[in-house]
């Protein structure tokens, strides 16, 4: 068991690094590159680019990595996850005066279940665009203020007396977080001083709010993980270890990060877009393989993202026949819709690399009168065509501001990784 508990407990710790996506793409680039990743700018030639290890990002939200080595092929292995999750993004000028207190205007960002994010502590973490002294350029700044900065008070049962018979929440008037209580504040002066930098040096920023509440072992056997953001940061951890700790013989392994998976894909960083096509064109190109469109139709893609487990309350709401527990293995993710990118070439396909390295698997489909959600999988393989399965942890309670999966599960995952790029 202890094996399993040190890879959960690396996971908390790397869920207590990545409060928000812009978090998140800085520190998988960072982990990159003390593994000895060498960094490309995607805006400026490649050249010719020898076997070795390599990581850029897109428009500076998604990361990639990849290796090339030393007998290389067209032989192509992707894994792909996404680093952002459900949560509430600050508005431009968002300083609101009511009642004795100062809120915040917000609007939400993805689907997350609302009322978890009620009576919580609450952070503040995202990117900062600081005025430079050239003309038309910026300088970029990361910034968590590592605290508890807001919360969202529910009103007392008192004067809502309703309240658990089920409510709605109102977006814009329920999920206002109070900043103050004493003194007029301003984001901007916040900003500046954690920063350490001039308030009128701020030009734009892009804000998220985030449970600081840290993750934990649960239960008498430590047999679960209960955290902030396990979708996806689950995923896109095991995806970075994975292509540190393997070198392909004759391919390229990349693993991709992406951004804005929890509002549908379609930006330019995102699994919609033609940017991972174009990065494999520039790096095929610049190892001398033309047509890499071959590459493509003869790769193999992980799409890695959480999975539904069975609800110990709720057990109706899952399909009849195919149960998915949580400490049971990795799970493969089937709809005939092609809401899940699998077929039954890459379920088999996973099936035998489980086996092989004796990590057990399970098998998922959703209840038929209910739709679930759209993956990395069934968006990415429409723009890059190649065999696809997607897969994930199984968890509970997703998309809200805490989760929880079992402890088990996430080294099983990175295990799976591990051999698939292998």
């Amino acid at each position: 068991m202890e094996e399993y508990v040190n890879a959960a407990r690396e996971l908390i710790e790397c869920i207590k690094s990545t409060t928000s996506a812009p978090l998140a793409c800085g520190y998988f680039k960072e982990y990159f590159r003390q593994k000895g990743f060498r960094k490309l700018d995607c805006d400026k030639e490649f050249g010719r680019l020898q076997p070795g290890k390599y990581y850029t990002d897109l428009y500076g939200n998604t990361v990639v990595a990849f290796t090339i080595p030393e007998n290389i092929t067209r032989e192509l292995r992707i894994v792909s996850a996404h680093t952002d999750s459900p949560a509430l993004c600050i508005k431009p000028v968002p300083e609101i005066k009511s009642e004795d207190a100062v809120k915040f205007n917000v609007e939400v960002y993805g689907g997350p279940i609302l009322n978890t994010w009620l009576d919580r502590p609450l952070g503040i973490s995202g990117r900062v665009a600081l005025r430079s002294n050239i003309p038309g350029q910026f300088n970029e700044r990361l910034v968590d203020f590592k605290k508890p900065m807001l919360t969202i008070p529910n009103l007392a049962i008192h004067m809502n007396r309703d309240v658990n018979k089920g409510m709605e929440l109102n977006r814009q008037t329920d999920m206002l977080p109070i900043a103050a209580i004493f003194g007029d504040i301003s984001l901007n002066k916040m900003l500046a001083q954690e920063l350490d930098v001039e308030e009128q040096e701020i030009l734009d920023y892009d804000l998220y709010i985030y449970n600081c509440e840290d993750g934990c072992l649960l239960g008498q056997f430590e047999d679960m993980i209960s955290a902030p953001r396990l979708d996806n940061i689950t995923s896109s951890y095991a995806a970075a270890k994975a292509v540190t700790e393997t070198y392909g013989n004759t391919g390229i392994n990349m693993t991709v990060l992406f951004d804005n998976e929890e509002i549908g894909s379609r930006t330019k960083q995102g699994a919609g877009s033609n940017a991972v096509e174009y990065l494999l064109r520039r790096i095929y190109g610049s190892i001398g393989i033309d047509n890499v469109e071959l590459a493509v139709s003869s790769g193999k893609m992980l799409s890695v993202d959480v999975a539904h487990a069975a609800h110990p309350n709720h057990g109706e709401k899952g399909d009849v026949t195919n149960k998915v527990a949580l400490g049971r293995g990795v799970v493969i993710k089937k709809s005939c819709s092609q809401g899940y990118a699998t077929d039954c070439r890459m379920a088999a396909y996973v099936k035998e690399l489980c086996e092989s390295a004796l990590i057990p698997c399970q098998m998922y489909v959703n209840r038929s009168d209910i739709q679930g959600g759209s993956t990395l999988g069934s968006i990415m393989s429409s723009m890059l065509p190649m065999y696809t399965a997607d897969i994930g942890v199984p968890v509970l309670a997703m998309h809200s501001a805490r989760e929880t999966m079992g402890t088990r599960d996430q080294l099983y995952l990175e295990k799976l990784l591990r051999r698939f790029f292998e």
